[in-house]
C-alpha cells in the first residue's frame, strides 16, 4: 500500500479571507502530497505571494516561500491509502503537469460555479481543489462523486476515503506527532 495526502489550507491572505466569507468553509485551498514529510504540495494557486493574479500551477513547499512568509497558515492533512497502481497513476498525472505547468492557467471563471449555479469550465485551467480532484480521478480514485469543477476544497472533508492524520498550523507538522494530534 502507498498513501498520498490531502492538504488543506489557510493561509489569511485577503482572497482566502473573500472566499470564506463566500464558502463558510475553515480551509479554502486543497494541495495534493506524494510523501508522508509533505516535503512538495502541488496545486494550483498564487505564483508570487504579492501577485495573487499571477496564478497557475504550482509546486508548494512547507518550508519555502508563501508558507514561511504566512507563517499563520493552518491546515487540516487527509491520508487516502492506495494500491500501488493506483499511486502510480497519481505520481504520474503528478509529473505530467509538472512538465506541462506552463500550459495551464488557474481558472478564476471555474470559481464562478461557487456562487451562481453554473458549470463554467475554461480549458487547461484549474483552481486548487478541481486539481486535486482531476488528478485523484484520472488515477482513479472518485471520492466526492461530483465533478472536478464543481469541487470545492471544504469538499474534501466529508470523503470517507479520507482519514484526517493532522490539523493545527502548518509549521508545526511533523510527520510522527500527525496522528497524535487528532487522537488527543
Amino acid at each position: 500500500m502507498k498513501t498520498v495526502y490531502v492538504v488543506l489550507t489557510d493561509t489569511g491572505t485577503l482572497f482566502t479571507r473573500l472566499i470564506r466569507l463566500v464558502t463558510k468553509a475553515p480551509y479554502n485551498h486543497a494541495s495534493l502530497a506524494l510523501d508522508v514529510e509533505l516535503g512538495e504540495l502541488y496545486s494550483f494557486g498564487r505564483k508570487h505571494l504579492r501577485l495573487p493574479w499571477n496564478a497557475g500551477f504550482v509546486r508548494e513547499r512547507r518550508d519555502a516561500g508563501i508558507y514561511v512568509a504566512l507563517k499563520r497558515t493552518t491546515c487540516i492533512v487527509y491520508e487516502l491509502r492506495l494500491d500501488e497502481e493506483r499511486f502510480a497513476r497519481i505520481a504520474r498525472e503528478v509529473e505530467r503537469f509538472e512538465r506541462e505547468g506552463e500550459h495551464y492557467a488557474y481558472n478564476f471563471i471555474g470559481l464562478l460555479n461557487f456562487v451562481f449555479p453554473t458549470r463554467l469550465r475554461k480549458r487547461d485551467a484549474y483552481f486548487c481543489s478541481e486539481f486535486v480532484a482531476t488528478v485523484l480521478r484520472r488515477g482513479g480514485v472518485e471520492l466526492l462523486g461530483k465533478p472536478p469543477a464543481m469541487t470545492a476544497p471544504h469538499d474534501f472533508m466529508s470523503a470517507p476515503s479520507l482519514r484526517p492524520v493532522y490539523e493545527g498550523p502548518l509549521a508545526a507538522y511533523r510527520m510522527e506527532s500527525a496522528a497524535a494530534t487528532l487522537t488527543a
